[in-house]
């Protein structure tokens, strides 16, 4: 596999419609498993990763999105509901068996909450750049009501949602011009 930084950055565009072809399963697989080798803070590996991609699913989902979601998570082949699992701490002793990390996060919900939300991001950020590894487009979206979103497909879990992403082959006509960015020095300082 040859990546350029152009397919993974300068040249990736945010997707805003999607062609009708369909994300097998395979692709699924090959996705989560270049995302899973991304670092996170004591390996703790917080994200869940629900792969919304039937009718009745999308049906559902579309009914927790903003209204100018709507059309993307139901065109789009597969959209992905990031989750965060709170009880990402009882994972620890597999994940990181060289020390007691479970102990670091007991009685300490705020902890637990901040380092899933924030190692959770990073894993979708993750998935966006394998995504676009392997051609797929991408479309992170951050309109929905997250409490609606738990209820329907986290229900009885540990997990809340983080934010979605639609996955599938991008519709060119449908790109938007690109954003701006900010330079390095309205970004950045050096110290």
């Amino acid at each position: 596999m040859n990546i350029t930084t152009e397919q993974l950055f300068t040249e990736a565009r945010t997707q805003n419609g999607y062609l009708p072809q369909p994300v097998s399963d395979e692709q699924l697989r090959q996705l989560y498993d270049l995302l899973k080798w991304g670092p996170t803070s004591a390996n703790c590996c917080p994200a869940r990763f629900l792969f919304v991609r039937s009718a009745e699913a999308k049906a559902r989902l579309a009914a927790c999105v903003s209204v100018g979601n709507v059309a993307k998570v139901q065109e789009a082949p597969v959209t992905v509901i990031v989750g965060m699992d709170l009880a990402f701490p009882d994972k620890l002793p597999q994940l990181f068996p060289h020390t007691d990390a479970r102990a670091w996060f007991e009685g300490k919900p705020e902890l637990v909450q901040s380092t899933a939300f924030r190692n959770s991001s990073l894993q979708g950020a993750y998935l966006i750049m394998a995504a676009r590894a392997l051609g797929l487009g991408t479309g992170p979206m951050s309109g929905f009501d997250a409490a609606k979103l738990d209820a329907e497909f986290w229900a009885g879990t540990s997990v809340r949602t983080n934010f979605i992403c639609a996955l599938g082959q991008g519709d060119p006509a449908k790109i938007k011009p690109r954003s701006p960015r900010l330079s390095f020095d309205e970004a950045c300082r050096l110290v």
